[in-house]
């Protein structure tokens, strides 16, 4: 895979394995997996990079027979109604309770909202959007709900389905144990290059821990992380030990530390909402340091 002077990935897709391709660009990044009868896409990214998706699909000469939503984050779900309209013979598949989430009556504003902020963020960037950002939260109707332990055939390449807490209701991971590839998407927490993994526990701490454990269980020489691109070998190992260690350092030091609430997220924002982090509104990210600090004094 390609990337610029600064180290950065470009939106250029890279082939991971025979069957494995990263898609997108460096601050959502996407995987592509195709069988000699069958493919997918995991996640769908936002609204501004569908139609670079749809492009560097087409290059590529493929079409994906499912549309693998992640979880129900807007990172990871802005960019399905664009690619169900492109390929509208996709099956479109969401984990257990993504449906509900999406329902909630909170939701469909901050889908809009975050979707707004963060393709202004890509076109401040250079990453000009391909169409306007969205007005209403994507459509999920006739999506089928995958379980643990369900697999999905593609022919000489076989997609096997993690249901794991910690992170988001909904929460579905892929492996493809024959290329030795793990798709988390953001169970390891959300890596910023400078400082390391900023801990997204925003469903509790235990799950978020056993979910760490299980996932490095499978040694994955791919570890396919949903925000810049792709680790592999000692670097895939090495990010399970980090975000291990981030998880229960930070975790240790909000519990040991007496200051109330809103000290500790005017903290944490301040130590975390810096580069790639940056993406999301400001919002988002005091919900997400609140979301934190309360998984850790549970």
């Amino acid at each position: 895979m390609e990337r610029s002077a600064t180290g950065a990935l470009t939106a250029v897709p890279g082939c991971l394995a025979e069957g494995l391709q990263a898609m997108g660009n460096s601050f959502f990044t996407l995987y592509f997996v195709r069988g000699r009868t069958g493919s997918a896409l995991i996640d769908t990214g936002i609204s501004a990079m569908a139609d670079g998706v749809i492009g560097q699909l087409d290059a590529l000469g493929v079409r994906p027979d499912t549309l693998i939503v992640t979880h129900p984050h807007p990172d990871h779900i802005n960019g399905l109604a664009a690619l169900r309209e492109r390929f509208p013979e996709a099956r479109v598949v969401i984990g257990p309770g993504a449906a509900e989430f999406l329902a909630h009556p909170k939701t469909a504003a901050s889908l809009v909202a975050e979707d707004r902020f963060m393709s202004d963020f890509l076109a401040s960037r250079g990453l000009k959007p391909g169409r306007p950002p969205i007005e209403r939260p994507p459509s999920v109707d006739g999506a089928a709900v995958v379980r643990d332990g369900e697999m999905l055939e593609l022919g000489g390449l076989t997609i096997r389905f993690l249901h794991v807490g910690g992170h988001a209701v909904g929460n579905i991971l892929v492996h493809v144990p024959e290329l030795g590839a793990l798709m988390v998407s953001d169970s390891l927490g959300f890596r910023i290059p400078s400082i390391g993994f900023f801990p997204i526990f925003f469903t509790g701490y235990a799950d978020y821990m056993a979910a760490i454990d299980r996932l490095e269980a499978l040694e994955p020489r791919i570890l396919c992380l949903a925000h810049q691109g792709p680790l592999v070998g000692e670097d895939a190992r090495k990010a399970f030990r980090d975000a291990r260690k981030a998880a229960r350092s930070l975790r240790d030091e909000i519990s040991n530390d007496p200051r109330d609430e809103d000290a500790l997220i005017r903290n944490l924002y301040r130590r975390f909402y810096r580069d790639e982090l940056a993406l999301y509104t400001p919002d988002n990210i005091i919900a997400c340091c609140r979301l934190v600090i309360r998984r850790s004094r549970a």
